[in-house]
């Protein structure tokens, strides 16, 4: 286990984005639970955000009002590419202070550093402004998460070598994806000596619900662990890991969650091989082969999101999630101001200069179909 602030932080983090709802609110009375289940099977570590509604006050309510605050760490974030102002940006601190009521942040993060976010922490003077709360003992550990490719880490890690570690996405789904580019990433993080905390292990309970072949093969190698234990599994067993966090949303996940971390058991050669044919399995799903580069939207005239188009599309086609899938694309399309699929006028400008040779226009059509309501 990794120690900080002279505690052992055991390899399973509670994350507090997807907790359990009692119709549209936070359902208190089912995360206090959850809360006491985790902390008694000797864990510690609570993940939230300004950003997650209604999370920092659960936090509060769940946690902070009712266990003592040398027995757990805390960790929050700062969004300040959701701000309009550098007052506004530099506010969430204190405000995030008040919903918690912790007093201090064990772990404190500049919030989805990548893409056109990282400039606003630039802007509004967010690096300083939080080096002088760490001062204060207000932030005990200070660093960010992040979601771009490892090019634009390894040019935040140079610029910032203060940060004491570094938040990513990794999965096995998404270690060779080159959207998401998990395994060069955390190569990234590891070239600057950062530790990791991973989020999304279980790819937003895309991993938890596999297609029938590839939870087959899961089963077949051990009947009794669940397809989301695999991913949890997976990231846990690599090095430099401070801890994994797990979005549970109810106490069975908690439960079951519990089950294989509590002693937690690093995956054996034969692991690795068993998930290398789940990733074969899904890799053999019809995909749209995009590599991201980016080249199609340079010229795009109605400037469409054709890679997050083909991201969010290609999560339909490996898992049928179509949720999930949907959310991708709303996020990638409607969240970063790019243009729908539905929007193309068919000038084949992508086409042309595609290194893939996609019939990028009939994919888009199809993409559409699934994706837009």
């Amino acid at each position: 286990m990794e120690q900080y602030l002279g505690k052992e932080i055991p390899k399973l983090g509670f994350g507090l984005m997807r907790l359990p709802k009692n119709g549209d609110a936070i359902d208190v009375e089912q995360t206090k639970e959850m809360v006491d289940l985790f902390l008694e099977a000797g864990f510690n570590y609570f993940d939230t955000s300004w950003g997650y509604i209604g999370s920092e006050d659960a936090a509060r309510e769940a946690l902070v009002k009712r266990h003592p605050r040398d027995s757990y760490l805390l960790a929050t974030k700062c969004p300040a590419w959701a701000a309009k102002s550098e007052e506004k940006a530099k506010k969430m601190f204190s405000m995030s202070l008040e919903r918690t009521g912790a007093g201090y942040f064990d772990f404190y993060l500049l919030h989805n550093l990548g893409e056109g976010r990282s400039h606003f922490f630039d802007d509004y003077g967010i690096w300083d402004f939080l080096a002088e709360k760490k001062a204060e003992g207000l932030i005990r550990h200070l660093g960010f998460s992040f979601h771009d490719k490892a090019e634009k880490l390894d040019q935040i890690l140079t610029a910032h070598p203060e940060m004491e570690f570094v938040q990513l996405q990794i999965n096995y789904a998404d270690w060779e994806d080159p959207y998401v580019e998990s395994g060069k990433c955390y190569e990234i993080a590891r070239k600057h000596g950062k530790p990791v905390i991973i989020m999304e292990p279980v790819k937003g309970g895309t991993l938890a619900a596999l297609p029938e072949e590839a939870e087959a093969i899961l089963k077949e190698a051990d009947p009794e662990s669940s397809p989301s234990s695999w991913a949890i599994r997976y990231a846990a067993s690599l090095d430099g890991v401070i801890t994994v966090l797990s979005g549970m949303s109810d106490t069975a996940q908690m439960k079951d969650n519990i089950s294989f971390m509590k002693d937690f058991r690093p995956l054996t050669e034969k692991d690795y091989e068993t998930i290398a044919q789940v990733k074969k399995v899904l890799g053999s799903s019809h995909t749209v082969p995009c590599t991201a580069c980016g080249y199609c939207m340079e010229g795009c005239p109605k400037s469409i999101a054709i890679y997050g188009t083909f991201q969010a599309v290609n999560i339909y086609n490996r898992y049928q999630d179509l949720k999930g899938a949907r959310g991708k694309y709303v996020w990638n399309t409607n969240g970063h101001g790019w243009a729908k699929a539905s929007e193309c006028i068919g000038c084949g400008a992508c086409e042309e200069v595609c290194p893939q040779h996609i019939s990028i226009r009939a994919e888009l059509s199809k993409a559409a179909e699934i994706l837009e309501e």
